[in-house]
């Protein structure tokens, strides 16, 4: 039987789920994710949620295929509602916005309380993300970029610790916007996102200013972002 192949996104998602893991996969996109590691490692096991029923008739299916229905569920229900308490260590969630990410991790709070690590792969607004790790106890530990197909994904991995601040200097607000191992590496997809953040900022700018009443409080707070990339893609 094939086994299952992952795009390089995914790849560095499963990358960080430890050998042994008992995690949940959420949004879970086929299933691919919790497939992936379980053929992988015999002793993994998984729980793959999606909300609505086609994907989760997808993921089903795919497991079904793959013969894992003795190691990987899969579950139909909003966000981390498919899990019961104290269930799961670690918790994937890949492909979708940082704030919704947030929400998923917010709402479900009380389903956290053996989750050792939180793997996150947010689309956009990865700063949701770090902000959350470091108000909930999650150590950011490490953090990586990619690019695929033209797009660039940010991967972080939050560990459950009584320092969650560690990671963080004193540019603390800089560090959560950029990401404080990202920064440090000034990878180039680091360098091309961020290159394209200046170019839609500038590009906004230039509209608001021609406004009859600007928005001086957020043409400021526009200009102070804008100001803050070039430094850091410059390195001036």
């Amino acid at each position: 039987m094939k086994q299952t192949e992952l795009s390089r996104r995914l790849k560095a998602v499963a990358s960080f789920v430890y050998k042994g893991a008992t995690f949940a996969d959420i949004g879970s996109d086929h299933a691919y994710l919790p497939a992936y590691v379980c053929e992988r490692d015999p002793d993994a096991r998984a729980i793959a949620g999606e909300v609505n029923d086609g994907p989760f008739q997808s993921a089903q299916s795919h497991i079904n295929k793959q013969q894992l229905n003795d190691r990987v569920t899969v579950r139909k229900g909003n966000g981390l509602a498919v899990l019961n308490e104290n269930e799961v260590e670690l918790v994937t969630i890949a492909g979708m916005g940082g704030k919704l990410i947030k929400t998923i991790l917010e709402e479900g709070k009380e389903k956290l309380g053996k989750v050792q690590r939180i793997i996150a792969q947010p689309n956009l607004d990865a700063q949701v993300v770090r902000l959350w790790f470091l108000h909930n106890g999650y150590e950011l530990i490490e953090e990586t970029i990619i690019e695929e197909d033209g797009h660039i994904y940010e991967v972080l991995i939050g560990d459950r610790s009584e320092a969650p601040w560690k990671p963080y200097g004193v540019d603390r607000e800089k560090e959560l916007l950029f990401g404080p191992f990202l920064r440090k590496e000034q990878s180039e997809p680091f360098i091309s996102k961020w290159q394209g953040e200046a170019d839609k900022l500038q590009f906004v700018l230039n509209q608001m200013k021609q406004a009859k009443q600007p928005d001086l409080d957020k043409v400021k707070e526009f200009e102070t972002q804008y100001n803050w990339i070039q430094e850091e893609i410059t390195n001036e």
